[in-house]
């Protein structure tokens, strides 16, 4: 029964090794572990700031990401849309242009016929003036080789001509 009712020196010897080891414990272990306890759930406590402040930015940063991308789509949509304008106005334009174009030809061409045609009808004229002339000179001389018919003709075309 010595185990189960120890002595007084032991329970002295046992009480004061316990009392210089808490003591020892408290100045040179607890102190540092305390502390680094302390600084580890400090970085944790950061680590967790720090992680919900990247989870905030990164929330901010998706919606400025939507709101940059909807922008970039929106303006390559009206750029698209403002190349479409264009082209179409530019196509109009030379289809304006091309029947311009053709007009002037046209008319010039037009011209041209009119001219040349007029041309024709004037040579045409005085062919026919020519070959009048040469008929009516080869008739005259064969009328008119009678001396009485020459004077007789000359009072007619006299009576005939109109003075003004």
């Amino acid at each position: 029964m010595d185990l189960i009712t120890p002595e007084l020196g032991l329970v002295l010897w046992t009480s004061l090794t316990f009392l210089v080891l808490i003591y020892l414990l408290g100045k040179y272990a607890w102190k540092p572990i305390m502390h680094s306890l302390k600084v580890r759930e400090e970085t944790i406590e950061y680590s967790l700031r720090e992680a919900e402040n990247a989870r905030q930015e990164l929330v901010t940063l998706e919606k400025t990401k939507k709101k940059y991308m909807d922008e970039a789509k929106s303006e390559r949509d009206a750029l698209i849309k403002e190349a479409k304008e264009i082209k179409a106005k530019i196509i109009e334009e030379a289809r304006t242009e091309a029947r311009i174009e053709a007009d002037k030809i046209v008319k010039s061409a037009q011209e041209q016929i009119t001219a040349e045609k007029a041309s024709v009808i004037e040579d045409l004229k005085k062919q026919v003036a020519i070959l009048s002339v040469d008929i009516a000179s080869h008739i005259l001389e064969n009328e008119l080789e009678k001396s009485g018919k020459q004077q007789e003709l000359i009072n007619k075309y006299l009576k005939e001509v109109n003075f003004n």
